[in-house]
């Protein structure tokens, strides 16, 4: 397969730039690869296609406050720090990327908060965007955390919207959000209400999580023709002893195995065995998946419509079909589905 095969008629209008009032009355694409059918349905009616002892895998990722202004020394000049992921608890370090990062160099101190609050040190320059920074902070962990977080913002992507608004610190998140560190939303979770998590629970439909720490590398650009030259960013995952018994037990009893998102689908095959089995590990996971590839452990997978060229659309095209997907994707244009972080799922059968 080839980058270009995954392009499609788009227009920023197609995007939601905000989430449904509730967050299981988005709409629901149902598409069933055997029969190669299609059906219209609201979200919280999902649970109508599965049955007691089916599993639902989600991802407990929490996003944390990435987003970071503040202002370099000597100069004043505004700049956007994100943060990408804590390199060490101790020294203060953390993997960042700068905007605009061409006049950023190591040694440099960056000021955030009023009376500067916390301070920051250039010390390494590892890409054109990316740097690692040295807090300085006298403070306990404890509390240097707590300033760190106060100061940053909810990271919802740009392309969603520009300024980031109260609503979005809560719906930005799954309700299930319990381990830090995902500098973007599993979306495909965000669907999931206390609601409809009651009504899977007395139908007897099983859930277990597992945890990937959302990195950027989902939104970087491919700018390779051929796929198998790509490569994705790492991202931190653990699958507990408790989650892979669960998947496993589901595989052996012949019920559905649901993956929720492309995320735990990533995860599920960073961790299955040669026997098709899910280990108990954590880890790094680079795992880039596209057509033609054969899936070991997910029966099927609920996904948000995401952007043309992307590695999500890959993978999802990968896991339902590239005729199918595309076909999929086609009839939600013409039905007006809403696509991206805020929008609209599919269930794919």
């Amino acid at each position: 397969m080839k980058l270009s095969q995954y392009g499609y008629e788009f227009s920023p209008e197609m995007l939601a730039k905000y989430p449904a009032e509730n967050r299981d009355e988005s709409r629901l694409m149902v598409v069933d690869r055997k029969k190669g059918t299609i059906e219209h349905r609201i979200f919280k009616e999902i649970i109508d296609y599965f049955d007691e002892k089916d599993l639902f895998v989600f991802n407990d990722t929490k996003v944390f406050p990435a987003r970071l202004y503040g202002n370099k020394e000597k100069t004043g000049a505004e700049i956007e720090i994100f943060l990408l992921r804590e390199l060490n608890r101790e020294l203060r370090l953390w993997d960042v990327l700068v905007d605009p990062a061409r006049k950023i160099r190591i040694g440099n101190k960056l000021y955030f908060g009023d009376d500067d609050l916390l301070v920051a040190e250039v010390i390494d320059n590892t890409t054109s965007r990316g740097r690692t920074l040295r807090f300085l902070f006298d403070g306990s962990y404890e509390e240097f955390k707590e300033a760190l977080f106060r100061l940053g913002e909810t990271p919802l992507p740009r392309w969603v919207r520009e300024k980031v608004e109260p609503l979005d610190a809560e719906r930005y998140q799954t309700i299930f959000a319990a381990h830090e560190g995902a500098v973007a939303a599993p979306t495909a979770g965000m669907h999931f209400s206390k609601h409809l998590m009651k009504r899977m629970e007395i139908k007897g439909i099983d859930r277990t999580f597992i945890t990937l720490h959302v990195g950027l590398g989902n939104f970087r650009t491919v700018d390779v023709e051929d796929l198998s030259k790509h490569k994705m960013d790492s991202e931190q995952f653990f699958v507990t002893e408790e989650a892979a018994e669960a998947v496993n037990r589901a595989k052996c009893e012949g019920r559905k195995v649901v993956s929720i998102g492309t995320t735990v689908m990533r995860t599920f095959e960073t961790a299955v065995s040669t026997h098709g089995m899910i280990k108990a590990m954590e880890g790094w996971t680079n795992k880039f998946i596209f057509h033609p590839y054969e899936f070991t452990v997910a029966d099927a997978m609920v996904t948000n419509f995401h952007l043309p060229y992307s590695t999500q659309l890959m993978m999802v095209a990968a896991f339902g079909g590239y005729d199918c997907v595309m076909n999929a994707y086609k009839v939600a244009r013409e039905e007006g589905y809403r696509f991206g972080t805020y929008g609209d799922a599919m269930l794919i059968l």
